[in-house]
């Protein structure tokens, strides 16, 4: 549903269950409204899930945010809808985890608008980067993203060994 020139976000069935694969770090600006100009190379790599819109939301482990496309973000919450509500911290996981979350529209020529208050939770400033995760991205305050990707090189040989040197799994090179 296009209106107005700008992409109108609803919520429909997840029908494809394809995880779509984004690749990129780019930097680029925010305005004094929080609109962030999304660069060409997202763009068409978005181009498919721009009429069915996306959710932003506060990072569980980094100061920044989350965009998720819509089916992605359907996917995930498929699975915390399985979480059983009669056990406390359950209900405390999905309370935090959703706080926040926001649905959001790219206009027709790119443009992203970040709420105010998710602005204020990423500290968001004039320099930006978006950063693909997978299939969703994050969008970071510049000096935070360095920050952030300066700690994580000091151990990133023994993350990588711990996370992917599964001696035992040969699909992984």
């Amino acid at each position: 549903m296009v209106k107005s020139g700008k992409y109108r976000v609803y919520l429909i069935a997840n029908l494809n269950k394809s995880v779509q694969h984004l690749v990129g770090t780019y930097e680029c600006k925010a305005d004094t409204k929080g609109r962030i100009m999304m660069p060409i190379a997202i763009k068409k790599q978005l181009a498919a899930a721009m009429a069915e819109g996306f959710v932003l939301k506060r990072a569980v482990f980094n100061t920044c945010l989350e965009l998720y496309p819509l089916k992605e973000w359907e996917q995930l919450m498929e699975k915390v809808n399985g979480l059983n509500r009669f056990n406390k911290k359950n209900n405390d996981f999905i309370r935090r985890f959703t706080a926040g979350v926001k649905t959001v529209e790219m206009d027709a020529s790119g443009r992203l608008l970040i709420p105010k208050d998710l602005v204020n939770y990423a500290h968001i400033s004039k320099e930006v980067v978006v950063s693909s995760t997978v299939n969703i991205l994050e969008i970071w305050d510049k000096s935070l993203y360095e920050l952030a990707i300066d700690e994580a090189a000091l151990d990133f040989g023994a993350l990588a060994e711990e996370v992917m040197g599964d001696k035992n799994d040969d699909s992984i090179s």
